[in-house]
């Protein structure tokens, strides 16, 4: 099975740069987006083949997730569970026979870290969602997790050391979530891969100098790594500030 992740920053401005000739080229089973931007009735978007589930944020042009899939899902989720966190539509859960998919997209700490408090009870809580989800089944969740891991997800760690996406908080979070039995995809197949990045500034054509972060995941339950096939990140595809990321694996 193929699963794609793409933070889209507004799906219907991204129709309109050729997003329905990538997705039917990239021919994937789940196709995941993040950021949608998008209001119930706003879009009217279908492939052929394809369910789409869609998250909202209560908030107009903001946030909002989906996913496109050629599976029939036997129940769908679009909330953690907890009420603070429900309102700005980051969560998709699909659950199948032997796994879960979970679509994320991770709250921004934003400029001068104003809503890192906001995001380590985020953190806190999406954690334990999934844990509760992986004692039943198996969980692939991927998404914009806007966070550079290590200092090899990013072309300036010196200079982002407490920037939103590169603080020690942010960043022990994707530790800790490592640590209770996930695994980074595409670092697992790609340990020493440098200049992978899956987001760039909009500012100074960062894109076209390759400066950039690797913040867009693919994490996997440990025992799902003996069917993980490929892992890959897709810089060639443009119309975001996000490339899409990939795997393949067996189910």
């Amino acid at each position: 099975m193929k699963f794609i992740s793409w933070n889209v920053n507004g799906l219907r401005a991204i129709v309109g740069k050729g997003f329905r000739e990538v997705f039917e080229s990239l021919d994937a089973d789940f196709f995941c987006v993040q950021e949608i931007k998008l209001k119930e009735g706003q879009l009217d978007l279908a492939f052929d083949g394809y369910k789409a589930y869609y998250s909202y944020a209560d908030r107009p042009g903001y946030s909002g997730t989906a996913v496109f899939t050629r599976h029939e899902p036997l129940s769908v989720r679009t909330y953690t569970g907890v009420d603070k966190h429900d309102h700005e539509g980051r969560v998709v859960a699909l659950e199948y026979p032997d796994f879960y998919l979970v679509n994320v997209y991770v709250p921004n700490s934003q400029s001068e870290l104003a809503r890192l408090d906001y995001r380590m009870e985020w953190e806190a809580d999406f954690l334990t969602f999934i844990k509760e989800l992986d004692v039943h089944k198996s969980v692939i969740m991927c998404g914009d997790f806007n966070v550079a891991h290590e200092e090899i997800d990013l072309a300036n760690p010196k200079t982002n050391r407490r920037n939103a996406g590169f603080t020690d908080e942010e960043r022990g979070c994707m530790t800790r979530l490592l640590g209770e039995g996930f695994v980074d995809t595409f670092r697992y197949q790609h340990p020493d891969a440098r200049g992978a990045y899956s987001w760039w500034s909009y500012r100074g054509r960062a894109r076209e100098k390759n400066v950039g972060w690797r913040i867009d995941y693919f994490i996997v339950s440990e025992r799902l790594v003996p069917a993980l096939k490929a892992s890959a990140i897709h810089p060639d595809i443009t119309g975001s500030d996000h490339c899409p990321v990939s795997i393949e694996i067996e189910l």
